[in-house]
Order: structure tokens, then C-alpha cells, then sequence
């Protein structure tokens, strides 16, 4: 383990190699680091993600949106492979400078609008298509204050809590302990509001939502950092409630296969082009065909 008396130097140096799991893909400086033009697709709105927790609010979104009857909804999906630099294309920094994924092009507008941020494009197209934000500005307002929750907190549960305990190089005792309490307020904050209403906001399902779930409905049912007994995250009664209510919506079951690179075969649809994907073109599917050809 390395030194617990480690003293900061005057001027911190950059050592590419040094941060643990994904040390390859983090680094200092912003900006493209090769020249690559983004696929387009046929529809108007073009996504550019993957289905990490940030990914799958927005694919939810559009799934939800489509099951809304809304057809202006209809998208083409592309994975951005984060673990080999993708985000570092040029095509991508033009769309998100932040080179982080989810990001979405939309081509219905002259000139195409850029949308990045999870929040934002959830915010972005609850009001393009006047769906999943309540209208009244009381209940609008309370979807919008867990939505922004959920933006200044999971990063404490991501980069603080799930790196600590599942990436980082070597387990400190210290970090994990300070991101563990403040996961089970967050937790605790979630199941307190949970008690007293069928969704985040209230009783209307709204992007609050989808914003929330796909970070802290994971973290309970243990599909991200295989931390569910530690956390002792089967207390969280109306979390675990909720969550599984939101994973039986059938938007939310297709949500989560877009942009899946990992996992069972039949759950990954790696691009989404068309709502038939989901029976033809899944990696399980892909797979038999070429097994036949």
C-alpha cells in the first residue's frame, strides 16, 4: 500500500499511467486527440453514448418518448467506446467539448442543435416534445430540484464512492469510509421521499426518474460495483420499491440494451436504428446469423 503520510508537491505532475482502472482514458488537458468524423443515421436526432448509468438515462428517455407516441422521437443510437478513446475524436469534441458521453445531435433544427450533459438532454427533450415535465410550475419545479440532485450527487457516488471501493488501485480506508456515509445519506434522502410518494417528484414518473434510476436503482440491486451487501442497501425498502417498479417499464428494458458493448449477448444492441432492432439486431442475434451465413 502506498504511503499513508504522502505529502502533495508544490506543483503536481501528470502520470499517465497512475488513478487506477480507467487511468488510460483520464488526462489533464481537453480537447480532441485524433481526427475521426461521427456516423450519421437517418433520423434527426443522432446519440452518442454508451450504456453506463449517464448513458441509459437518456436512452430511456427516448424509449419512453416513443412509447408516448411521439415519432419526432425516433433516433439513431452509436456506441462511444470510452475505453478506447473515442470521446477523444474530433467528430465527438464537436458535439460534446467535454468529451463525456451521452451526446446528442439534433438535426431538426438549421444549424443542428448540440446537446450535452445527461441533464441537459433530458431537460432538452422533456421540452421539445412536452413530455415527462410537469407543466404546473410547482410540480415542474419539484422534477427539476431531483433532477438537479441527482447531477450534483452521483458524482460522490461515482467518482468518489464507486471508485474508492470497486477501482482505485490499492483500498484506502479513509476514502472509502468518507464516500460510504455519504451514499447511504444519498440513499437515505431517496427512500424518505420514496415513502411518501409512487415516484421521485411525487406521483407522476417524470425525468427525475430517469435520471435517478439508472445510478441508484443499480447501486441496490447490485449492478455496479457489487456493493449492495456492503452498502446493506435491502434497508432502502422504498427504494428497492421503486426501483423495481421503474425496471418493469418496457421503455425502461429497452433503454438499457442501447449502446450495451458488454454483458449477455441478447441484452447488447450496440447501434439503434429502428424500434426492430430490439428483435433483429441485438449481439445474440447478430451472432446466429453469422454463424449461418
Amino acid at each position: 500500500m502506498s504511503d499513508p503520510t504522502y505529502t502533495p508537491p508544490k506543483v503536481w505532475k501528470w502520470e499517465a499511467e497512475s488513478g487506477g482502472a480507467f487511468a488510460k482514458i483520464n488526462r489533464p488537458i481537453a480537447g480532441p486527440t485524433h481526427d475521426t468524423d461521427l456516423p450519421m443515421g437517418k433520423h434527426p436526432l443522432q446519440l452518442y453514448s454508451l450504456a453506463t448509468p449517464n448513458g441509459v438515462k437518456v436512452t430511456i428517455m427516448l424509449e419512453e418518448l416513443l412509447a408516448h407516441g411521439i415519432e419526432g422521437a425516433e433516433y439513431d443510437a452509436y456506441p462511444i467506446r470510452i475505453t478506447e478513446g473515442d470521446q477523444f475524436g474530433s467528430g465527438f469534441v464537436e458535439v460534446n467539448p467535454n468529451s463525456k458521453i451521452p451526446a446528442l445531435l439534433d438535426r431538426s433544427a438549421d444549424p443542428a442543435i448540440r446537446v450535452f450533459e445527461s441533464g441537459s438532454i433530458l431537460l432538452y427533450l422533456a421540452e421539445k416534445f412536452g413530455a415527462f415535465l410537469p407543466k404546473e410550475i410547482a410540480k415542474r419545479t419539484e422534477a427539476l430540484n431531483w433532477l438537479f440532485w441527482q447531477m450534483g450527487s452521483a458524482p460522490l457516488l461515482g467518482g468518489g464512492f464507486g471508485h474508492f471501493y470497486a477501482y482505485a488501485p490499492e483500498p484506502y480506508e479513509y476514502p472509502i469510509n468518507r464516500y460510504t456515509m455519504e451514499v447511504k445519506r444519498q440513499l437515505d434522502v431517496l427512500d424518505r421521499q420514496l415513502a411518501n410518494h409512487q415516484y421521485i417528484a411525487g406521483d407522476e414518473y417524470t425525468i427525475a426518474d430517469m435520471a435517478i434510476w439508472p445510478w441508484y436503482g443499480a447501486l441496490v440491486t447490485n449492478k455496479v460495483y457489487d456493493a449492495a451487501e456492503f452498502l446493506e442497501a435491502h434497508t432502502y425498502r422504498n427504494v428497492i420499491r421503486w426501483t423495481e417498479e421503474i425496471a418493469h417499464r418496457p421503455a425502461v428494458q429497452r433503454g438499457r440494451m442501447v449502446n450495451r458493448t458488454w454483458g449477455e449477448p441478447a441484452e447488447q444492441l450496440h447501434e439503434r436504428h429502428d424500434a426492430s432492432d430490439f428483435e433483429n439486431r441485438t449481439q445474440e442475434k447478430l451472432a446466429a446469423i453469422l454463424g449461418h451465413s
